[in-house]
């Protein structure tokens, strides 16, 4: 999709309109440069503060560093960071940019985490295997549409339940760990023919055995939260030796035995798609288990704890609207949820304020030129661009106040034209996934799900208060509605 926000050009040519700038920023000593960026991220300053101070210092949305894990589990640890709304959609432009083997950033997990294959997240659309997987996922899910929003409705019961019952018996009810069971089990029912995971041979250990194995594909670019005593210690395991597959082995085989018994339509269609059941099997495991539990199990709380803080007045207005179209549809359907012009609104707002994926990654196929909202950038081919979303979807030039969270901000004809701004797929917002490019197969799926979560939600509760200590979101209170 093109934009008249966004100019980019093949080759480096100068602007009748912007001055053109040297990308500001050096990556210091080979070596010793990194490991200090990689201390600035994690320990000294911080991520936020870590982009920030960078992006004032150098007057600029653009600019050079390095970018963690570095030594020695990344080769090559140099990016050119993007951190407004105008240059940032170049990453998903894929005729200029690889995609190869930069999922995670600047460093590749072995591919024994996922049983030998590079999976579809780390190929680029070039690659031929892409196309066939994407497209069998693709396929997939609009094979099952007219199941999501009942298979959500029967798996979210226990957590409200399982709130209520912690909220009575201590005041305090911990959202995550229910979270993650209705994760598992929503995906996992729906990629598995309607099958549990409590059924398998991951039994009530689903979401521990895979969050095991998430650990070491993710740890180089996370923290323990350690002591700062402990810090040097974390650092060498985390950052610069990783986490061996081999303490993992057991959990994954579990994991893929599960997927590989229950997911028989899925198998079964990808083998009409040329590939082989194990292929397709690897592949169901990343999706199902890094792509979707990992991602709602991070999205829900972040959704939850922004409509939290939001207050009554939030609580009540989205409580009024869900209600009155629920009553006059005569139910909880996909016709009543696309007239909840405010649900949407307040799901895009949370998309916007804290993106579930903060980075993105590509390689220049070729030189190009980058403009940003005051000048424009020349970039070598083979360089790597990182952009950071939190700050391009909190874009100044783009968003008014965009560090409050503004429930409505999307409602009507001048909020609807900012929707495209909403980068959290890897791609406009206004775009739809397609074989050839690298935005997330799932992108409607996860927006009308958490707006199917919403709606369960304020059908039960009036209002509700929560506290968020770093990735933990607890409730405090849940006001049900006189008709629950």
């Amino acid at each position: 999709m093109s934009s008249p926000f966004v100019s980019l050009l093949s080759s480096p040519s100068p602007s009748l309109n912007l001055p053109q700038r040297e990308i500001p920023g050096k990556y210091g000593l080979p070596f010793f440069g990194s490991i200090k960026d990689r201390w600035d991220f994690f320990y000294i300053q911080g991520r936020d503060k870590f982009f920030r101070s960078r992006m004032d210092n150098y007057n600029s949305t653009i600019f050079r560093v390095n970018m963690p894990p570095g030594p020695w589990i990344s080769h090559d640890p140099r990016v050119i960071v993007l951190l407004d709304a105008k240059s940032f959609p170049i990453l998903f432009d894929t005729s200029k940019v690889e995609k190869r083997d930069v999922f995670t950033g600047t460093y590749m997990p072995s591919t024994s985490y996922t049983g030998g294959y590079r999976v579809c997240s780390y190929l680029d659309p070039s690659e031929p295997n892409h196309g066939s997987i994407k497209t069998l996922l693709l396929t997939f899910l609009a094979s099952k549409h007219k199941e999501f929003i009942p298979l959500f409705q029967s798996c979210v019961e226990s957590l409200f339940s399982g709130l209520e019952n912690q909220l009575k018996d201590t005041n305090r009810a911990d959202f995550v760990p229910l979270n993650e069971i209705l994760s598992l089990e929503f995906v996992f029912r729906l990629f598995c023919d309607g099958k549990s995971p409590s059924d398998t041979t991951l039994k009530l250990n689903g979401p521990s055995l895979i969050k095991k194995w998430l650990v070491g594909q993710i740890s180089p670019i996370g923290t323990a939260e350690l002591p700062k005593i402990l810090y040097p210690i974390e650092d060498f395991i985390l950052h610069s030796i990783g986490i061996p597959f081999f303490l993992v082995k057991n959990e994954y085989e579990k994991i893929y035995d599960a997927f590989s018994s229950s997911a028989t339509t899925f198998l079964d269609k990808a083998e009409s798609f040329g590939l082989s059941r194990e292929e397709a099997c690897n592949n169901l495991v990343f999706i199902a288990g890094f792509n979707s539990f990992g991602g709602f199990t991070t999205w829900f709380p972040s959704l939850m704890k922004w409509v939290g803080s939001a207050g009554e007045t939030l609580h009540r207005d989205l409580a009024d609207e869900i209600r009155s179209i629920v009553k006059s549809e005569g139910g909880v359907t996909l016709k009543g949820i696309n007239k909840m012009g405010l649900t949407k609104s307040v799901v895009y707002e949370s998309l916007r304020i804290e993106p579930p994926v903060p980075y993105q990654y590509g390689r220049a196929k070729q030189d190009l030129v980058i403009q940003t909202h005051d000048a424009e950038y020349e970039v070598k081919k083979g360089e790597m661009m990182f952009g950071f979303q939190p700050f391009a979807t909190k874009d100044p030039k783009i968003f008014d106040e965009p560090e409050k969270f503004i429930g409505n901000r999307f409602v009507g004809k001048e909020g609807e034209k900012l929707v495209k701004y909403v980068f959290w797929s890897n791609g406009w917002e206004t775009d739809e996934p397609k074989m050839n490019d690298k935005q997330c197969p799932g992108k409607n799926l996860v927006e009308l799900i958490s707006r199917v979560f919403l709606v369960e939600f304020f059908l039960r509760y009036d209002t509700f208060t929560v506290e968020m200590n770093g990735s933990n979101l607890t409730f405090l209170s849940l006001k049900k509605a006189n008709s629950y």
